[in-house]
């Protein structure tokens, strides 16, 4: 306001540049700034586009996702246009409760502390079906969704039998009292495994708060936004899924890396240390149990921050 005042007095008072900032408190340079913003449309129209294909991403992974693609964008730009291009979408937040936390006991490796719970959803015909979630506590890396109508204990030995063939067994698997987990078979899968399988307090999901925030982001990302037509459909778009968060979806608690990238990285330095050895579970002899404290954070990772409601 203060700059067209000064270009009205040059004119109709015909005074010089000097006394017009003078009397109007307004910097020489302040009044000659002119903008050099770069033109803007085509960041806008690629934001647009990462925006539509990933729905439910805020403006900082759209960040990351640009700089890959080689923009040279800060987070304070993408906010902007981010904004003006009206992209938020409202997040529906269920009603916050006052709990006593109580800090998780810290994995310091890969393949240490697995957690586990199971989601439903419905098809386009209506009928319900379950997956079964299993997340590294370390690396956030998504191990397995496992899909299909009905998930009894025998299913879940299976799909853990098929990871131990893969990657070996963790120390410990966390999950919750559901009829599943506490059943006959794995018990004794657990037992002859000497594996350590602690189950939460009831009513008390908190306690397994890597695998429900996992199971929120699933909710968002992939059970919202996809229709569902067979069962057989449903496996190939939640494995679809599953890879993309693995392999490209940034995450923050990771400083806005892969799953998949921290874990190399960590696998990288304990190679160089020495440290991490010996982390699975494929031993003869039990392990000892995690400790609470003393936490070695490699690759800086951060905690994850939870906020769970018991609606």
């Amino acid at each position: 306001m203060r700059r067209e005042a000064v270009l009205v007095m040059q004119v109709e008072a015909e005074l010089s540049q000097r006394r017009a900032c003078g009397l109007m408190g307004l910097y020489r340079a302040t009044c000659r700034y002119r903008k050099r913003r770069s033109e803007d449309q085509q960041l806008r129209v690629r934001l647009r586009e990462l925006a539509e294909a990933r729905r439910r991403f805020g403006y900082r992974r759209l960040q990351i996702l640009l700089k890959r693609e080689g923009w040279q964008v800060n987070h304070k730009r993408v906010y902007r246009l981010y904004v003006e291009e009206k992209l938020s979408l409202r997040r529906k937040r269920g009603r916050k409760r006052s709990t006593v936390r109580q800090p998780l006991p810290a994995a310091v490796a890969a393949n240490q502390v697995w957690s586990v719970d199971f989601m439903s959803d419905t098809l386009s015909s209506g009928r319900r079906f379950r997956t079964l979630n299993i997340v590294d506590d370390y690396t956030r890396e998504c191990l397995a969704i496992e899909v299909d109508t009905s998930l009894g204990g025998m299913r879940v030995v299976r799909v853990l039998e098929e990871l131990q063939r893969k990657r070996g067994l963790p120390r410990q698997i966390r999950s919750d009292n559901g009829p599943e987990f506490v059943s006959r078979a794995v018990d004794q899968w657990a037992y002859e495994q000497r594996l350590q399988w602690h189950t939460i307090q009831p009513g008390r999901p908190m306690e397994n708060s890597y695998v429900e925030s996992f199971n929120g982001r699933f909710r968002d990302e992939c059970l919202n936004e996809n229709w569902f037509s067979s069962l057989a459909d449903a496996r190939e778009k939640i494995e679809q899924w599953r890879q993309d968060y693995n392999e490209l979806r940034p995450h923050s608690s990771l400083q806005y890396r892969t799953p998949a990238a921290f874990a190399a990285q960590s696998a990288a330095s304990f190679e160089i240390t020495g440290v991490g050895q010996g982390t699975s579970n494929a031993g003869p002899l039990p392990h000892a149990p995690i400790p609470a404290t003393d936490r070695v954070m490699w690759g800086e990772q951060k905690p994850e921050k939870v906020s769970l409601s018991l609606d």
